[in-house]
């Protein structure tokens, strides 16, 4: 647990839930989530994005601060900061990987500006400890329902899409791998 952590809990339990503001309400959402032992569905996970984002309503600034706040969860990845590990298509320098346990990939990501992180951490959440075929057929509808075209301007959007290619085609590749084995 870190300070972000006990922040949140502060505001979670100190502030009465009326009085929060968007940005708290979607924060200690998030944090509950965190706290939870969960095998949700993609569906489900999604849901839950749009649902956190509604607290932010309209407010674009807000809902920049928040993507950004979410790509602080990510863990570093230095030591796989490599050229094969870029992602091709995006403006930041983007870093994913990947590994396949138990028939479930494992993503991990960074990258060099917080709101491509919080970008990545989003389909991280959706996709990460998955089967490849969920990942391959995911519909990853969340992106139109929390309107991320209106926060994110066109050179992001190609950047988020190249994002969601990759890791498709890594899935693709990590399903292929276990057709050839059985």
């Amino acid at each position: 647990m870190d300070w972000r952590d006990l922040l949140g809990l502060l505001l979670l339990y100190t502030i009465p839930k009326k009085r929060l503001t968007p940005w708290q309400k979607a924060f200690t959402r998030l944090l509950s989530w965190l706290g939870e032992k969960h095998n949700m569905s993609i569906e489900e996970v999604q849901n839950e994005i749009v649902e956190e984002f509604s607290y932010l309503g309209d407010d674009r600034e807000s809902t920049i601060f928040y993507i950004m706040e979410l790509g602080q969860k990510l863990s570093p990845i230095d030591e796989n900061k490599k050229d094969e590990n870029l992602i091709k298509g995006c403006q930041s320098k983007v870093w994913l990987t990947t590994e396949l346990v138990d028939n479930k990939i494992q993503f991990r990501a960074d990258s060099n500006t917080d709101i491509t992180k919080g970008l990545i951490y989003l389909l991280i959440r959706v996709l990460n400890d998955r089967n490849p075929d969920d990942v391959v057929d995911a519909d990853l509808s969340f992106i139109d329902r929390i309107g991320m075209s209106n926060v994110i301007g066109s050179q992001r959007s190609n950047g988020f899409a190249s994002m969601i290619k990759q890791m498709k085609l890594y899935a693709l590749a990590y399903k292929s791998k276990i057709e050839m084995n059985n």
